[in-house]
């Protein structure tokens, strides 16, 4: 399937509201993802048969010629054969709409393409296996492309095809108004369950003015460093410590408590006959709770890096982050937890693109950079600067401060110059090298939704010989 591009001046991003369905629309819901699980493990199954089935004939020595003929797994060979067999596999299929069927189509391609890049080399990663089946009670998910959909007028439902008017709990109103005005258009629906909860996320095309800052944005500055840590969300080369809310820490009593008490219900497998067996209704409650803990924690942490990233791309033109190696450090057992409580790396994944959105330009450190070790008055770097060290002090200077603020200040003073460069105010100092990148267009980068990077993120290089180290910001 090709990926949509936008035109020039538009994006493409996500809207997500909450549904409030009634108890005949959940089973609608439920039947259209139903359909989609159905048809992703049906054609699964087929495609692994036939796979098997062509090993075990080369085997024996048949000629490739004679071997029982390919299951294609593109999303149109899929398509082909699912609409030939549907009659008979699934003679309720006229129940539910045929994006939902086709929803699992495309996944199932989708993993089966990944399969075999990843086999063949073309996929960077750790190689993939071979696609499993999705199983009930995992994650329901349906995505329409196509037929009715739209937002209410009355800015309080959505219409989604052969699911009708369903009600929202929050107003539509900023999706609708743009709709109407000609300045959005909705690509696609989609509908998912998420701790007992049913959203709709629309794929929407938004003609956006690129660098347009609101009006209620203060100009704070024009250049910012960032450091994100783990007792701070972020902190700023202005001082500001951005506190950080830790929603997993906070919940942990509550979530422990919960999950002992699922634990202790009767569940859907017999550990000491070792076979399955119908859960109690109690077990199904139980782990009800536990999903409703663990989303709250993920919307709790969602919602503190927006408000912040969103905060930084209006009010700074230029930020620079650091490129750091989460994998790497969630190694740590004893910072694993507080790490991933934190996610660092969200903070660049959002400003990549909001600060194409609001015409700010982001930069990306090296990973080697010494920002903790050097000094941001005298640029002496030490060392060595163990983690509980949380003061910094300088003996050439005797500077002494956070070493968080230390590190955002040397962030901040890597691209201080760039600015200047573009400006025609001063050159380079001290024969460093450096290559400043452009924003890209609006249009060019788009076609993902909200959750992703749209737009680039702008990088500089910069050479010195201050420290051994020679890659001060690299490309990413």
């Amino acid at each position: 399937m090709k990926r949509y591009e936008p035109p020039a001046g538009w994006t493409v991003q996500a809207y997500r509201f909450a549904l409030d369905p009634s108890d005949a629309q959940v089973l609608g819901l439920r039947r259209n993802t139903g359909a989609a699980r159905f048809a992703y493990n049906h054609m699964l199954r087929r495609v692994s048969a036939v796979k098997a089935q062509r090993a075990a004939e080369a085997s024996y020595g048949v000629a490739e010629a004679d071997l029982t003929p390919w299951q294609g797994w593109s999303l149109p060979d899929l398509r082909r054969t699912w609409n030939e067999i549907k009659q008979w596999v699934a003679p309720w299929w006229a129940e539910c709409s045929k994006e939902a069927f086709n929803t699992g189509l495309a996944n199932l391609s989708a993993a089966l393409g990944n399969w075999h890049a990843s086999r063949t080399g073309t996929r960077r990663g750790r190689r993939m296996g071979w696609p499993r089946a999705k199983k009930k009670n995992g994650r329901r998910s349906a995505r329409f492309t196509t037929g009715a959909i739209r937002v209410d007028p009355s800015y309080r439902h959505v219409m989604l095809p052969r699911l009708g008017r369903i009600r929202t709990y929050e107003s539509t109103r900023k999706l609708a108004r743009r709709v109407r005005a000609g300045t959005a258009t909705i690509l696609s629906a989609t509908v998912t369950e998420t701790a007992g909860r049913w959203f709709c996320s629309f794929q929407v095309a938004v003609q956006r003015a690129v660098g347009r800052r609101p009006a209620h944005a203060p100009k704070a500055g024009r250049v910012v460093g960032v450091d994100a840590g783990v007792k701070h969300l972020a902190v700023l080369s202005t001082g500001e410590m951005v506190p950080n809310p830790a929603p997993f820490k906070a919940a942990l009593r509550k979530l422990g408590k919960a999950q002992r008490r699922a634990a202790r219900r009767i569940g859907p497998y017999d550990p000491q006959a070792r076979r399955k067996r119908t859960a109690s209704n109690r077990w199904q409650r139980a782990q009800d709770a536990v999903a409703r803990l663990q989303a709250t924690v993920s919307a709790v942490r969602a919602d503190s890096w927006h408000q912040l990233t969103t905060r930084l791309a209006q009010q700074f033109t230029t930020i620079v982050v650091e490129d750091l190696h989460v994998a790497g450090m969630v190694r740590n057992r004893k910072l694993a937890r507080s790490l991933t409580d934190a996610a660092p790396a969200t903070l660049r994944r959002h400003l990549g693109y909001k600060t194409g959105w609001y015409g700010s330009t982001l930069y990306v450190a090296d990973r080697w950079y010494p920002s903790s070790k050097t000094c941001s008055a005298c640029k002496t770097v030490k060392p060595k600067l163990s983690l509980a060290e949380r003061m910094f002090h300088c003996t050439t200077c005797g500077l002494s401060l956070d070493r968080d603020v230390n590190a955002a200040r040397n962030l901040a003073a890597l691209v201080r110059h760039v600015d200047l460069e573009l400006l025609g105010d001063a050159k380079p100092g001290r024969g460093a090298y450096v290559r400043p990148v452009r924003p890209a267009s609006a249009g060019g980068a788009a076609g993902r939704e909200a959750s992703r990077p749209v737009h680039p993120v702008n990088v500089a290089r910069q050479r010195t010989t201050a420290n051994r180290e020679s890659r001060l910001l690299t490309e990413r």
